[in-house]
């Protein structure tokens, strides 16, 4: 088993290695191999560790990193269910990833520099959540910071599409700050990084702990900006400006999750700090209304599931602030499943349009693209949170999870499901339904996907049908076998949990469940109403009217909010910098000093002209120099 987990990560690497050394020379044909092929083989020992692994911790010593004085922190794995299912997500999903971006990117010229990109970024993922320490943990946690950078700025001879880059690199880098700040409290707090020796410390201090509200308040602000909440979340709509299957990848396999996963893996430290649990609940509630909103004028096909990834995000964090951590976790399951899905039949939409992403100018795709369009109403009903589909039972159990713990919290978040069935099915309508609004050649060209990308689709839509059956709950007869596989990794969290719970009758959960499933059918009902029967009358408004719909449609101006207190201020600051000390001081004395150096080499090269009477003239001044000194002194 030690050796399969070793070997699990490398995988990957040693894919990028071949393909970055070898990009221009390696043909398409063997990198649509290799790409896929290292994930597929991470993805297979990752299931042959689940089925073989017979303990329900596992730490396996891979080097000793740093040792210095009393600081040693080893390179180690900690393989546990939690590990394991991220491991999973990451590998399964990122596989289908993968071979989805043989037939999407076939035809780019950076075709190899991708597929070497991605490897990458599976390999630093896999890397954080194996870690068995926060040292490791921040290793990969850079990592998908780098590759994010990478992937998102593919395109790079587009400047926008480096600007976005620069951008989500940037923001991240003001989280990752908190994150390590809240590190190095930890270590001066435990002297230890180890998660095992880290919470056990922890558990014999107090609730309500300064260090602990402390610490955890840090991390969290690096949650923030991995995992794109408010106020940190403006770069992830930007990162659509990389391939689709990059959005499909940072979106709902990797790198927004890490927050979710680094949060939920510090569980007995956040149980712990009230405080902070409710300073996340709270940005959760904000981050989800704000992103559902603006996911609702939203025209680019792109935009819509970017915004939506932000809500569900919140939804994810609104759970873990109240100690709902199975819950938390399986809606990330599901999530990467169903959004994946959502992203990648995205992708072919836009593959059949030849690069056009307005959904203004869709429409009428349902009978050209079947397969795109079945799968994608697939994921579209489960993250709406419809039965039996995988959304409805893992949004069900941290609603139940909320509602058990405040009721104020319960009615925003069903708000919410409300907002994403709407935006969701107007999306689908105006893509899929009525006639096509784009131009007529453009019509022409239509044509559905290839297999190798309708392939990953179906497979993805199968999971999004059918993965919430891996925890039905006993309430619908079912044994929660996921909440059973995760329980020893949380069980510590939820024995400390402070937050209060209600004792809600079975009775009632049955009615806050149909309450949920008619008005989500009434969202869907009003979409269906707005964007396909004024569809055919041809009276469509597609355009926010109110002043608050064209606040929600221009983002409610946070990017040029930010862009006036922070961007435009840096820039006149450094300009100014740049002119009066670069410019008027530093390259003033660089230069000065190498004008004098250039100067007295002037009137000094003379003693090396190599003319025999310069010589003779300069011993003669010599020589009566030496008798002028010996005569005076």
């Amino acid at each position: 088993m030690t050796i399969l987990a070793k070997l699990i990560p490398l995988f990957p690497l040693l894919g990028f290695i071949i393909l970055g050394l070898g990009y221009r020379s390696i043909p398409k044909r063997i990198a649509s191999i290799l790409g896929p092929g290292t994930v597929f083989l991470s993805f297979i020992f990752s299931v042959f560790l689940l089925f073989n692994i017979h303990h329900s911790l596992m730490n396996i010593r891979y080097f000793s990193w740093i040792s210095f004085g009393n600081l040693s922190i080893s390179f180690d794995f900690l393989i546990d269910p939690l590990s394991i299912l991220m491991m999973l997500v990451i590998t399964g999903v990122g596989l289908l990833i993968h071979v989805y971006s043989i037939g999407y990117m076939s035809h780019d010229e950076g075709f190899n520099r991708f597929f070497a990109y991605t490897n990458l970024f599976v390999f630093f993922m896999l890397i954080l959540v194996m870690g068995s320490n926060y040292a490791v943990m921040f290793i990969g946690w850079e990592g998908v910071g780098l590759c994010s950078y990478l992937l998102i700025g593919f395109w790079f001879k587009n400047q926008q599409f480096n600007n976005a880059a620069k951008k989500a690199f940037i923001m991240n880098r003001i989280g990752d700050l908190g994150f390590l700040l809240g590190m190095f409290l930890i270590f001066t707090s435990f002297r230890s990084f180890n998660y095992v020796t880290v919470f056990d410390l922890a558990k014999t201090m107090p609730s309500g702990s300064g260090t602990i509200t402390a610490i955890t308040l840090l991390l969290f602000i690096g949650a923030v900006g991995k995992s794109a909440q408010i106020p940190l979340y403006t770069w992830l709509p930007d990162a659509m400006a990389g391939p689709t299957p990059v959005s499909a990848l940072i979106h709902a396999a990797t790198m927004v999750t890490a927050g979710v996963y680094m949060v939920a893996r510090s569980g007995v430290l956040y149980v712990l700090a009230p405080a902070t649990m409710e300073i996340m609940g709270l940005t959760a509630m904000a981050t989800m209304i704000l992103a559902a909103a603006i996911a609702i004028f939203q025209n680019d096909i792109k935009k819509v599931l970017a915004y939506s990834t932000i809500s569900q995000l919140g939804y994810m964090f609104l759970a873990l602030s109240v100690g709902a951590f199975t819950g938390t976790m399986f809606h990330l399951m599901t999530h990467a499943f169903f959004k994946a899905l959502l992203f990648l039949g995205a992708g072919s939409v836009i593959h059949a349009l030849e690069g056009e992403q307005d959904i203004r100018k869709m429409g009428g795709l349902k009978n050209v693209l079947p397969k795109t369009y079945w799968t994608f109403l697939v994921g579209t009903l489960a993250i709406a949170g419809l039965p039996p589909l995988s959304g409805f039972f893992s949004k069900d159990e941290i609603l139940a999870g909320v509602f058990s713990s405040s009721q104020t919290m319960w009615i925003i978040a069903v708000a919410v499901t409300m907002m994403t069935a709407f935006y969701m099915f107007r999306l689908l309508f105006l893509t899929f339904s009525g006639n096509y609004r784009g131009t007529h050649p453009q019509s022409l060209k239509i044509h559905e996907s290839p297999a190798v990308m309708t392939i990953p689709l179906l497979i993805l839509a199968f999971l999004a049908f059918f993965g919430g059956f891996l925890n039905i709950p006993e309430l619908m007869g079912g044994s929660g076998v996921l909440k059973e596989f995760l329980s020893p990794v949380f069980a510590d969290a939820v024995k400390l949990n402070q937050v209060p719970y209600l004792l809600v009758p079975e009775k009632r959960e049955w009615y806050n469940i149909a309450l949920v499933i008619i008005l989500v059918v009434l969202a869907i009902l009003a979409a269906y109403r707005k964007f396909v029967i004024k569809l055919r009358t041809g009276s469509i408004e597609t355009e926010a009217g109110s002043f608050i719909e064209r606040l929600a449609a221009n983002k409610f101006y946070i990017d040029e909010l930010y862009d006036a207190i922070f961007v435009k201020p840096a820039l006149k600051i450094s300009g100014a910098l740049h002119e009066f000390v670069e410019v008027r001081f530093i390259d003033r004395v660089v230069n000065g000093a190498g004008t004098m150096i250039v100067r007295f080499s002037n009137i000094i090269r003379y003693l090396q002209a190599g003319h025999v009477g310069m010589y003779m003239f300069f011993m003669i001044i010599g020589i009566l120099l030496i008798l002028f000194f010996n005569i005076l002194f």
